[in-house]
């Protein structure tokens, strides 16, 4: 029974890299002899004397001729496994492990041919554990050829009915057996653990980060990173070893390498560490920030290199196997994702769960959802049924956690009872912390509309305890031209953004100056306006409508703002109660410059500490103010300023020239306390 191992001769130990010798062609000695066959193997039992003499005489006389007067072990081994294969190709094919005893063909066994075989086969597996780097890839094939034949022998022999002499061969051949697939075993190890390309010896201290940080990104490119020849190796011992019956010890040796080469690549290289679940919930939150980018990165690189270079590999060296390569590709990878889903569900299950950590749940959501496909693509048949469930399972309760999360948002909106005004009516922490949050947030708004989507029963949950003028309210924001139905995330993100209003509101209130409570309304206002407007994602969630109307509400609050404040000023240049009987009374006239003098000193010494941060929105209040109050003074004092006596009674009553009005309103809004006004010289 010839062995098709003669392609890629492999390599045991360190010889890895020398080139297969060709072969002495053995098909046709085998031919030859064929003719001899029923002499040397005769089919009935004969005596033991007899046996003895016929059969070892043409053995020793086939083996005297093929050697010469001058032995050569070569040619000896080439012959004697030749004649082995002979009487294999002999036997019976239809012998059955269930036959009864009776109806098992009596077979002549050629013991000191195979005697002689074994001898062989000894020294060149003495030979091979002996030595500290081996021979020539020939003299391992040849081995390994030997091995097979030694695997047939034992398989063939255990059918056969067998004298004494038989059972003492049978014996031999079993430890002779044993001991070459311990020696494969180890071979099979060694290549395993030791064969792998690396990268060579850091030199300098100053380059060891660098040369680590190579070294580590090309490990990762050829990962696994064993060369073909060494695979081709691997291949012919597990192909030996599973047809030898030692498939269980095979199959150990490879899971265990393996697994501890795809855990140390994980620790190693990405830095990832193995946590139970219950450590992943007691990890401080920056631990636990730390961690979760390294599981991304772990999870990313396994999903799209380890686990492929893990079944190309199994699939390499099983190759004849397929049912035990999925196996062990299976078991393997099995035990390093329960690893990375142990976390996840560890993440997802932790007390962390604050608003502003909601971007580092969604990373890991979107990797078990985007990496999927590659999962899927590697797992076949049940195998791949189960993993998915598990991936999806971790997924999904990290959505929820998701929601929980975002919902908390909400629940600080509405629970936000600070009874403080911002000083200056500038934008309220609350609002800048909401607003800049939900930007960042919209970054992920698909992931968001598919979480919110999948769990809407948690969103419709939380809804029963929402207040019922908020729903009204929402409600009221779809009009015709809004037709299709809002999102679950979007009707969610709506719900925040008319909590903030509410919110508005009530703090607003707070300011006993109504026009700086108005003042407070457009610096939040404008800053949320601002934040939708530069990001489509908000705009896209809201709609048109509702940003139409807060512009709307924006333009009432600045008409509100003058009239609280502006109007009141201009009525002290009312001409009514001036000209009496077409006169103008001076002590009139004099109260009037004199109460607006005063009114205006107060309000530029106040508004100067109002906070207008948003530099368009001051500039219009500038101008709308300029474009009422200049104009208006300019026509009172061009028209009554004659009916003052020049000299101090004007200095004392015209305080301000138009120009020095116009100054003093530019200066409005800045934050900083006013030094009081001057007019111009």
């Amino acid at each position: 029974m010839e062995t098709n191992l003669s392609e890629n001769s492999p390599s045991f130990g360190r010889k890895l890299d020398h080139p297969p010798n060709p072969r002495e062609d053995t098909e046709a000695v085998f031919y030859a002899n064929q003719s001899s066959e029923t002499d040397r193997l005769p089919k009935e039992n004969v005596g033991e004397d007899d046996r003895n003499v016929d059969d070892e005489e043409i053995v020793q006389g086939e083996l005297t001729a093929s050697s010469g007067p001058v032995s050569d072990p070569h040619l000896n081994f080439l012959k004697v496994s030749e004649n082995i294969d002979e009487f294999l190709s002999s036997l019976p094919s239809n012998t059955d492990d269930n036959n009864e005893n009776e109806n098992v063909v009596p077979v002549q066994i050629p013991h000191e041919l195979i005697d002689t075989f074994l001898d062989l086969v000894e020294a060149k597996l003495s030979k091979l554990e002996g030595a500290a780097q081996c021979g020539d890839p020939d003299e391992d094939l040849s081995f390994l050829e030997a091995v097979h034949r030694i695997s047939n022998l034992t398989k063939s022999l255990r059918q056969l009915k067998l004298d004494s002499h038989g059972s003492r061969i049978f014996n031999r051949i079993g430890g002779i057996h044993q001991r070459a697939m311990s020696f494969l075993e180890e071979e099979f190890r060694f290549l395993l653990e030791e064969s792998r390309t690396t990268g060579s010896d850091t030199k300098g201290m100053q380059d060891q980060q660098l040369q680590m940080e190579s070294e580590t990104t090309r490990d990762m490119i050829n990962f696994p990173g064993y060369p073909d020849d060494v695979v081709s190796s691997m291949n012919k011992m597990a192909k030996e070893m599973i047809s030898g019956g030692y498939e269980s010890e095979c199959c150990q040796v490879y899971m265990a390498a393996r697994s501890n080469e795809l855990e140390e690549s994980l620790h190693k290289q990405l830095g990832f560490e193995k946590h139970s679940i219950d450590e992943v919930q007691r990890m401080q939150w920056e631990s636990l920030e730390r961690e979760i980018a390294t599981w991304t990165k772990a999870f990313k690189q396994c999903a799209t290199l380890y686990f492929s270079g893990e079944k190309a590999l199994a699939e390499a060296v099983f190759s004849d196997h397929p049912s035990i390569s999925a196996s062990l590709f299976g078991n393997l990878t099995r035990g390093v994702l329960i690893q990375l889903l142990d976390f996840a569900e560890g993440v997802a299950m932790t007390k962390q769960r604050s608003a502003e950590k909601l971007f580092k749940f969604l990373d890991m959501y979107e990797n078990l959802r985007d990496l999927m496909p590659s999962m899927e693509s590697l797992f076949e048949g049940e195998c791949g049924d189960d993993l998915k469930t598990e991936i999806n399972l971790a997924r999904c309760r990290l959505g929820e956690t998701a929601i929980l999360m975002f919902c908390d948002l909400e629940n600080s909106i509405k629970f936000d009872t600070g009874k403080t005004p911002v000083p200056g009516g500038a934008v309220h922490p609350l609002i800048r912390y909401s607003m800049n949050y939900l930007k960042y947030a919209c970054e992920y708004k698909d992931t968001l509309e598919q979480v919110f989507r999948e769990h809407s029963k948690i969103e419709r949950a939380d809804s029963i305890n929402r207040p019922q003028y908020l729903e009204d309210e929402t409600q009221s924001l779809n009009n015709q031209n809004e037709t299709q139905s809002r999102s679950p995330f979007s009707a969610q993100l709506m719900r925040v953004m008319e909590l903030l209003d509410s919110n508005l509101e009530g703090k607003a209130k707070l300011y006993k100056d109504v026009a700086l409570s108005n003042i407070f309304m457009m610096n939040n206002g404008r800053y949320i306006l601002q934040k939708i407007k530069g990001s489509t994602e908000i705009h896209g969630l809201m709609g048109d409508t509702w940003y139409r109307k807060r512009s709307s509400d924006m333009r009432q609050y600045h008409k509100n703002y003058q009239r609280e404040t502006w109007n009141k000023l201009l009525g002290c240049l009312n001409h009514e109660g001036l000209n009496v009987n077409g006169k103008v009374v001076k002590p009139v006239l004099k109260e009037r410059f004199k109460s607006f003098n005063q009114m205006f000193d107060e309000i530029h010494k106040t508004q100067s500490t109002w906070v207008v941060s948003d530099e368009q929105l001051q500039s219009e209040l500038r101008v709308s103010i300029s474009a009422v109050v200049i104009p208006a003074y300019r026509s009172f004092l061009g028209r009554f300023s004659q009916y003052l006596q020049a000299g101090r009674q004007t200095e004392k009553y015209v305080k301000y020239q138009p120009e020095d009005i116009e100054d003093c309103i530019d200066k409005l809004f800045e934050g900083n306390p006013a030094s009081t006004a001057r007019r111009r010289p």
